[in-house]
């Protein structure tokens, strides 16, 4: 064998090895969580180095979890819901500053697009709103969301701009305010401005019944402490909500799978959806009324590695849904953790799994 084709067959076997040895010791964390039951894929410069299923897509037929199966993202929701309002800002149809009451009528004033996006808009709780004058023997939509913050009006919880409040009410505004900026519907953008062209195909804004209907659909389950066994999530009137407010866009009900969102990850270091420019606001900290920032951006959580180097992440929450996607951006290292069992504990999780990028030999 030649020199120059002897090295590059070492360096090759060293590689190879290398992954090997990391998805073995990643492996071994995982599944030393036992409660951990869901989807887990980590990528290195876009190259898959852990993929695996643990654990059952539904506890009471034992049927095994596979790694294409779709589950609910939940929160992780959001980050689209602000992608949709960045293409429309590049497009020339809204801006950051922008007033709300320009596109939607409410009965806050000063509350702008940024504020929204950033959770500083200090908007009451939509869904506590809903659940104590709703019929719940209808399904909501964001109309009727509107319609209610009009007609209850409870206080602001502060000032716009004043400190971050984590708010789903403004999430459910800015896919409103994307219809009414764009004349088209949010679910339709999503699909032909996202999914479509990112090749995301097995992921979609759907009903409850076309989630009965997705076959590889991961159900969510909660844990009852007096059976000592997991038990189907839509059975307690924990999740009625999910179904009374099935018809509301913008702060969830995406539902997708690991490889979707690894090809979502990839997309966002190139300019397929909107310019790196944009997307270094969308990862920038807000400035409140104070001078002091709040660490969230567009859609995302904003936080720094043990180099200083910029991680972005965000996670999701729903019954029988924990949900977690995690980007070192100037590593292009991307962890996705999906559970159908409320797994509580992703970030630790996530921090195990990252410590072991840094061990030696990798």
């Amino acid at each position: 064998m030649k020199p120059i084709l002897f090295l590059i067959s070492v360096v090759s076997w060293l590689a190879s090895n290398s992954q090997s040895d990391f998805a073995s010791r990643i492996d071994s964390i995982i599944k030393s969580e036992k409660q951990f039951n869901g989807v887990a894929l980590i990528a290195d410069r876009g190259d898959i180095v852990y993929y695996d299923a643990i654990g059952l897509r539904e506890y009471a037929k034992q049927v095994q979890l596979k790694k294409n199966d779709v589950f609910e993202l939940a929160s992780v929701s959001k980050q689209f819901t602000a992608m949709i309002i960045m293409m429309l800002k590049e497009k020339g149809k809204l801006g950051y500053d922008d007033s709300v009451s320009k596109y939607l009528s409410v009965p806050y004033q000063g509350i702008t697009i940024r504020h929204l996006l950033t959770h500083t808009s200090g908007l009451p709780d939509y869904q506590e709103i809903m659940d104590q004058h709703w019929d719940k023997t209808k399904v909501a939509s964001n109309t009727d969301i509107l319609e209610y913050l009009n007609k209850f009006a409870p206080p602001r919880l502060f000032e716009p701009g004043q400190k971050y409040d984590y708010s789903n009410t403004g999430y459910v505004l800015l896919a409103s305010i994307a219809e009414k900026a764009s004349g088209k519907d949010f679910i339709d953008m999503c699909n032909q401005w996202i999914f479509g062209p990112l090749k995301m195909t097995s992921t979609a804004i759907r009903t409850l019944q076309q989630k009965a209907k997705t076959k590889n659909f991961a159900i969510g389950h909660l844990f009852v402490k007096e059976r000592n066994s997991f038990i189907r999530a839509d059975s307690f009137p924990s999740s009625d909500y999910t179904i009374w407010l099935g018809n509301r866009k913008g702060p969830g009900r995406i539902s997708s799978t690991a490889e979707d969102l690894l090809k979502w990850d990839q997309a966002l270091y190139g300019q397929k959806l909107v310019t790196q420019t944009t997307l270094q606001e969308a990862f920038s900290p807000m400035t409140l009324n104070n001078g002091l920032v709040s660490n969230y951006g567009f859609g995302w959580t904003l936080g720094i590695d043990e180099n200083k180097k910029r991680i972005v992440s965000h996670s999701g929450d729903n019954p029988g849904y924990c949900t977690r996607i995690t980007r070192f951006i100037a590593k292009n290292r991307t962890i996705i953790l999906l559970s159908n069992n409320s797994y509580p504990d992703l970030g630790n999780l996530v921090g195990k799994i990252n410590a072991v990028f840094s061990q030696p030999n990798f």
